[in-house]
């Protein structure tokens, strides 16, 4: 029997990508209420600013909701069980690394809760063929991956 018909399907609407986000989201709240807004970045690049919140948004916007003709869907066999695998794999990794670095502000901590998400990002949209989240993760990833080490720096 095919493991997807245990799953839901995926048509415009992703509660899959929808829960990824709110996952994302948890601890980055916490960490703003709870004493990251003291720790705001000394890097003051407004371009590359911009971009990490266009890439941000663009990726959360095409996590959650498939736009017809941008995106192919899965394009090998069991796909959404390794959609939901990986992804929830890569999810725990990111909240394990904020409860491990939790008192740390250092480079490693910096590289890690950057690209944990940018990797999320990018094998959601390769996973669905999402040519927009796809691209939306290339600009979320280089500018926090960026603004996130030269805040360490």
């Amino acid at each position: 029997m095919n493991t997807a018909y245990y799953f839901i399907k995926m048509d415009w609407f992703n509660i899959y990508g929808l829960a990824a986000i709110v996952v994302i989201l948890i601890p980055n709240i916490f960490y703003a209420a709870f004493g990251g807004a003291e720790s705001q970045s000394q890097f003051n690049n407004k371009i590359i600013s911009l971009f990490e919140q266009v890439g941000r948004y663009g990726c959360m916007l095409f996590m959650v909701f498939n736009v017809p003709y941008t995106y192919f869907g899965f394009w090998f066999d069991n796909a959404l069980f390794v959609y939901i695998l990986i992804g929830a794999i890569l999810l725990f990794l990111y909240c394990l690394s904020w409860v491990v670095f939790s008192k740390r502000n250092n480079l490693k901590r910096a590289i890690w809760l950057s690209v944990t998400p940018t990797v999320l990002f990018a094998f959601c949209g390769i996973a669905i063929a999402s040519i927009p989240l796809i691209l939306f993760s290339i600009i979320f990833g280089i500018s926090h991956i960026t603004i996130s080490c030269k805040t360490c720096a």
